[in-house]
């Protein structure tokens, strides 16, 4: 059976039409719609014992997926991936746990990845705004939570990472108190409005002309990971992100090439390891004397959710603010319909 959960009356599926400005703004109403979506489930029991949990998902949809895998880690009592591909890993059975988010629900990569969970026996959850992975559900009598649609995935961030967490929390793989935390990041989002608007101005401008690198510590790899997308998308900049203590044994060697090209953005969580926050410290000096261009942006909140949403929310501004240093449109993506259009014509 296919359940599509709402509290109260149903959400008002949006439209592109919406500005990217609009859509950032959005973000804590976002959280609040998807908080009132989960408070609605009613997931059927596992009927398998759970050795592992899977989380399949592309871009913006698949970005909650590696946020809640790393949000989840230190009480889930089994394994957490996220995965991005087509084909899954050959430990995927009848013991493991599968979800599925595909924001438009017709992601070809993630449907694939379905089809083999099925033939698998895994148990499978979908989280979709409707589509092909809605039909799919409703077909194998799978629980499948439908959110609202009609923008681009990655600004819908706020109903992914709110459902995929209840979804652990319902079945008893992490404790309610996860909400608890997205309730509270959404409230510091909210006090914090105008610093977060300030910083991310002085981020985007600091950026501007130069191709950004963004450094986290590695309990923020998913933040860092979502950074890196959004500038990709909504600045059109490439750009690459990496994490320490890891980067310490690769990257900052690389780094002796380094010049005024290239703009280091770290993310200073203030929760690292002694070690690990020596190690960024050390880190920041040493990207220091290869270029002028080192910033460092400081999150907010007392716990790491609320901390990831203070940074995702800040990085959302500024990737826009950079779009509008460069008179680009945040919105448009014609080389990934492109692509999908040319692999249309593959029978």
């Amino acid at each position: 059976m296919v359940f599509t959960y709402f509290a109260g009356n149903p959400p008002i599926f949006t439209s592109c039409m919406e500005t990217m400005e609009q859509l950032i703004t959005a973000f804590p109403q976002n959280i609040t719609d998807a908080l009132d979506i989960a408070s609605g489930l009613n997931l059927k029991p596992v009927a398998n014992p759970v050795q592992s949990i899977v989380i399949c998902g592309m871009g913006g949809s698949g970005i909650g997926g590696k946020l809640v895998a790393q949000w989840v880690q230190d009480e889930c009592p089994v394994p957490v991936f996220s995965f991005q591909d087509y084909h899954l890993p050959a430990f995927i059975g009848k013991n493991t746990l599968v979800i599925v988010s595909s924001y438009s629900g017709n992601t070809e990569e993630t449907l694939t990845a379905a089809e083999e969970a099925h033939e698998r026996g895994a148990h499978i959850i979908g989280v979709c705004s409707g589509g092909t992975l809605q039909e799919f559900c409703k077909q194998h009598d799978y629980d499948c939570i439908v959110v609202p649609g009609g923008n681009p995935p990655r600004t819908a961030i706020g109903f992914s990472i709110v459902q995929l967490t209840a979804i652990f929390a319902r079945l008893g793989f992490a404790g309610a108190k996860l909400l608890d935390e997205i309730v509270s990041g959404r409230e510091l989002i909210l006090a914090e409005m105008e610093t977060i608007h300030a910083e991310a101005k002085k981020i985007a401008s600091f950026l501007h002309g130069k191709v950004p690198v963004v450094y986290a510590g590695a309990n923020y790899e998913a933040v860092a990971v979502r950074a890196k997308q959004q500038f990709n998308e909504n600045s059109k900049e490439l750009c690459w992100q990496h994490v320490i203590p890891e980067m310490n044994h690769n990257e900052l060697v690389g780094w002796g090439g380094g010049d005024d090209r290239f703009a280091a953005l770290f993310l200073q969580s203030g929760d690292l390891t002694k070690r690990n926050q020596r190690r960024f410290d050390i880190s920041v000096e040493i990207v220091t004397s290869k270029t002028k261009n080192v910033l460092i942006a400081e999150a907010k909140g007392s716990t790491r959710i609320e901390r990831s949403l203070y940074f995702i929310h800040l990085v959302d501004w500024a990737s826009l603010y950079l779009s509008n240093l460069k008179n680009g449109d945040s919105i448009e993506i014609r080389v990934i319909d492109f692509l999908k259009n040319e692999l249309s014509k593959i029978k």
